[in-house]
């Protein structure tokens, strides 16, 4: 996993004095851009084949390209600590995936935005009841005022005209949620390659059947774009991975609105899609709501810091 590797070097000495929080911030930021580059891939493609198809290949290409590192350190150092975790991972995060290429061909990309942004909000109150994290009231705002920022750029263009399709596309965000949730436990007991390797194995697995429905043999020129997937989203799994075990989940969720704009740049140097003004001022809410809350966790952690300096410093209190 050579480009995942690269990112978990770079990245701890690019920001050695972050802390936790901040790191994990930085990590799904990174997984952001990531994946907002393998998306491009993958729309060109999908123009091309089946998307179940192409979901199926990008995962199993995934377990490809990280073969050789496997066999490099052996078949033992990629076993997980407990299967079952790893393979209900992978049936959620399947599940989710049938719903939302379900509903996509019955929506606009405004509505489906929309709805896919709900996603951050699912992870942080799950987070909150399983995993007992902090309702931290800044990292709820900062969230809200991510997913307005989405709002006002896909607002003009949203229809509500998929009926039950608007339902069903909404069903997969818990999913994706869960699924996210699942990692966040696993972190607790297995190495991010690890995780990586697995939900590769599982979903591939998983999602074989639906590929096999409308099945064609990719050209030479496809395989390659397909090994390009593989590298590219292992290498935003593993940020996403290494975000979740740093920090509470919710500590990471409104970075996630960011994603919107490395979509939008993406699409405006790739496909010249023009950003629109309502594009423009919700990108600019969603940088300043990211921005804001990252200069409060910071600003947090040195309070913290401080206080426990002051609190070993201080004489001894006399009998």
């Amino acid at each position: 996993m050579p480009s995942a590797r690269r990112i978990a070097v770079a990245l701890p000495l690019a920001m050695p004095s972050l802390n936790p929080t901040m790191q994990a911030m930085a990590w799904m930021a990174a997984s952001g851009i990531v994946f907002a580059i393998l998306n491009a891939f993958l729309r060109v493609i999908s123009m091309q084949m089946d998307p179940l198809q192409v979901q199926f290949l990008r995962y199993a290409a995934g377990l490809l390209v990280m073969t050789p590192f496997i066999f490099r350190v052996g078949l033992r150092a990629y076993s997980p600590n407990g299967l079952i975790g790893q393979l209900w991972r992978g049936v959620i995060h399947t599940a989710g995936m049938v719903l939302w290429y379900m509903a996509l061909p019955h929506l606009t990309l405004a509505d489906t935005t929309a709805i896919g942004f709900t996603g951050p909000i699912f992870v942080m109150a799950g987070a909150v009841l399983a995993f007992g994290e902090k309702m931290v009231w800044e990292r709820w705002v900062s969230a809200g005022i991510g997913f307005l920022g989405v709002l006002i750029v896909v607002g003009p263009k949203l229809t509500a005209t998929g009926g039950f399709y608007d339902l069903v596309m909404l069903g997969s965000a818990p999913l994706f949620a869960a699924s996210a949730l699942i990692t966040k436990a696993l972190t607790r007991r297995d190495r991010p390659e690890v995780i990586v390797v697995w939900q590769c194995i599982t979903i591939s697995l998983f999602s074989l059947p639906t590929a096999l429905l409308h099945w064609s043999w990719p050209s030479p020129g496809q395989w390659l774009f397909f090994l390009a997937t593989g590298v590219l989203g292992s290498a935003g799994h593993y940020c996403v991975t290494r975000a979740l075990g740093a920090a509470d989940a919710t500590a990471t969720q409104s970075v996630k609105f960011l994603d919107l704009i490395w979509m939008t740049l993406l699409g405006l140097l790739i496909f010249g899609d023009q950003p629109t003004l309502s594009t423009l001022v919700g990108g600019v809410v969603i940088v300043g709501a990211t921005t804001w809350l990252a200069r409060r966790e910071g600003r947090a952690r040195r309070l913290a810091s401080t206080s426990a300096r002051l609190a070993a410093a201080a004489p001894p209190t006399p009998p």
